[in-house]
C-alpha cells in the first residue's frame, strides 16, 4: 500500500485509475455490512490471487497494480 500511495501522490492521473479500480472490485451491497466500507469481499480476493498468481494468499507487486489501473482506465 505505501508504494502505492507514493506513486499515486506523484501522478494524480495514476491515483485516478487506481480509485477506479478500486471501485470496481468493491463487494456489491456493501454499505449493508460492516464495517460499511467499500472493500471486496475475502473469497473474490483470494480467487483472483489464485487465478492471477496460482497462490491465493499472494501479494501481488506494486508493478503490477499499476499495470493493471493504468490498463482498466483506458477501457
Amino acid at each position: 500500500m505505501l508504494g502505492l500511495t507514493v506513486r499515486a501522490v506523484t501522478s494524480p492521473s495514476l491515483a485516478r485509475d487506481l480509485l477506479r479500480v478500486a471501485w470496481r472490485f468493491r463487494s456489491r451491497r456493501w454499505f449493508l455490512r460492516p464495517p460499511f466500507l467499500p472493500i471486496p469481499s475475502a473469497a473474490y480476493t483470494r480467487w483472483r490471487m489464485y487465478t492471477a498468481y496460482g497462490d491465493e494468499r499472494a501479494v501481488p507487486p506494486v508493478e503490477d497494480v499499476i499495470r493493471y489501473a493504468r490498463w482498466a482506465g483506458r477501457r
